[in-house]
């Protein structure tokens, strides 16, 4: 089945003299914007290159972007709910455990502090739902040949931990504004939606924070030892700063944690005299990051502390893949939302998810991808990019794993095949102009939730991001290096 196809919003390819003088004006104001990253390969803090973006922002269907900012808040609730049912992700994760050492050790934090008592009921959760076009349509393909290039979006994973792009995203809808402006299409620019991610989520902090209650207190960015996305972390703390001056942020990494915070006589998280409100990760959300026993105990010690986080350890574990796995099965989505609309409108943005664990449902999945391998994507229970398998590594995977109960730490997942669109892919130290690419994109919609197990302060979709890759590139995390920054063009479809 062939791919279906989105125009884009102006006729290409541009005159070659015109894409040149654009690209160049483009590229300075990036830089001259935040639109940057460090340069992994020559890393210096003295300077920032152009992050990866897209010229012309991506056609996306208005019907389709309208449903998925309408359906965020829901889903942010059904993510509260879940993290707040310890039976329900104990036993949804409790095969993962035995052979996912990290999954294992986040899970450990969160009975000892649960054992100790929980110190702070309320968490904040930033989250961000990322989907993709599904024009694969196989019950509805005439139809959907005829009618439009689209059937309807599905949904990826929800990230519950360091959920970027609150700056990248916006500021991505103001440079392409400026190029369509420089090539004499303001007109257009009516159809890229406002995005106000970054004060929406910052906003969310900023509630946390008041919520506290203590004026003297801080808010902690856990950040990597090394931060190459730095513009989307500062302007962070540069947009809270403005509006709220009365609120000092610290960046720590969670072995500066480990050194320099305590915890008092009140479990309030200590640093530089004065107890810390919001606890925001930026970090702490793979392997890597927890190199040593150090940090470990420093998350445990943050876990124990009255700080409001954001993830709480609850919140993470929430957003692993077999809670995503097993939200799709039967029944379970009712157990949480019960039988209304909406526990209808959100089983529908679910792709096919399967488990892989040592029971008759595992074994068909497992023949099911090994007879048909590139219908499906094999993920860990990972955050951060560049953990998922695809094609014949899904079917080299399963082979090797087959027999082995490492084969629970994995989902399987069916592949989305989203509609393709002709771009042009700006990227620092490439070739001007760049080549006239296909391209696939991946629409992130952000949430913003506050509250306990028993009541919800705030819920609110606060705005969205759109990455976009290669159509042969089966990553596309841009802080990865594999997508570039976007935004979406609405098109009446």
């Amino acid at each position: 089945m062939s791919q279906a196809r989105l125009t884009s919003c102006l006729p290409l390819p541009l005159d070659n003299k015109v894409l040149v003088n654009v690209i160049e004006k483009a590229k300075d104001w990036a830089l001259m914007h935040g639109v940057g990253m460090r340069d992994k390969k020559h890393f210096t803090k003295d300077a920032i290159q152009i992050a990866p973006f897209v010229l012309l922002p991506s056609p996306f269907p208005r019907t389709e972007f309208a449903k998925a900012i309408e359906l965020q808040p829901i889903l942010n609730e059904l993510m509260h709910k879940v993290a707040h049912d310890e039976e329900f992700l104990e036993s949804t994760l409790q095969n993962a455990l035995q052979v996912d050492e990290f999954t294992a050790k986040l899970y450990d934090v969160w009975v000892k502090v649960r054992s100790e008592g929980i110190t702070q009921p309320v968490s904040l959760g930033m989250l961000r739902s990322d989907i993709m076009l599904e024009s694969r349509c196989p019950h509805l393909e005439n139809q959907c040949a005829k009618h439009t290039p689209y059937c309807s979006w599905k949904q990826v994973e929800i990230n519950s931990i360091a959920s970027g792009f609150g700056h990248l995203g916006p500021v991505s809808r103001e440079i392409q504004s400026y190029v369509l402006r420089q090539l004499g299409h303001g007109e257009l620019i009516k159809h890229m939606p406002e995005n106000r991610a970054l004060s929406g989520l910052c906003s969310g902090i900023i509630e946390a924070y008041d919520l506290f209650g203590v004026p003297s207190a801080v808010v902690l960015f856990v950040v990597e030892e090394v931060s190459y996305n730095i513009c989307d972390q500062r302007f962070h703390e540069f947009e809270i700063s403005e509006k709220r001056p009365d609120i000092i942020i610290y960046r720590k990494t969670l072995n500066e944690i480990y050194d320099e915070t305590q915890l008092n006589d009140k479990k309030q998280l200590i640093l530089e005299g004065q107890p810390v409100a919001v606890v925001y990760y930026r970090s702490g959300y793979e392997p890597a990051q927890y190199p040593s026993t150090k940090e470990w105990d420093a998350r445990l010690r943050v876990e124990r502390s009255t700080a409001i986080k954001c993830p709480s350890i609850q919140y993470q574990l929430a957003g692993t893949k077999k809670v995503q796995q097993a939200l799709a099965a039967p029944g379970v989505l009712e157990k949480f939302m019960g039988g209304g609309n909406s526990t209808g409108r959100v089983r529908d943005i679910f792709t096919g998810l399967y488990s892989l664990d040592f029971d008759d449902n595992g074994e068909r999945a497992v023949e099911m991808a090994l007879a048909d391998a590139d219908r499906f994507v094999l993920k860990p229970q990972r955050e951060g990019g560049g953990n998922n398998l695809y094609g014949g590594d899904v079917r080299d995977a399963l082979l090797r794993m087959r027999h082995s109960r490492e084969r629970a730490a994995y989902i399987l997942m069916e592949r989305i095949l989203p509609p393709l669109v002709s771009a042009y892919v700006v990227r620092p130290g490439a070739q001007v102009p760049p080549p006239l690419t296909d391209v696939v994109s991946e629409l992130g919609i952000f949430g913003v939730i506050i509250g306990s197990k028993d009541k919800i302060l705030c819920n609110k979709q606060v705005g969205h991001m759109l990455r976009t890759k290669l159509a042969e590139a089966n990553e596309g995390g841009v802080a990865a290096g594999l997508g570039a920054l976007d935004s979406p063009f609405l098109l009446d479809l």
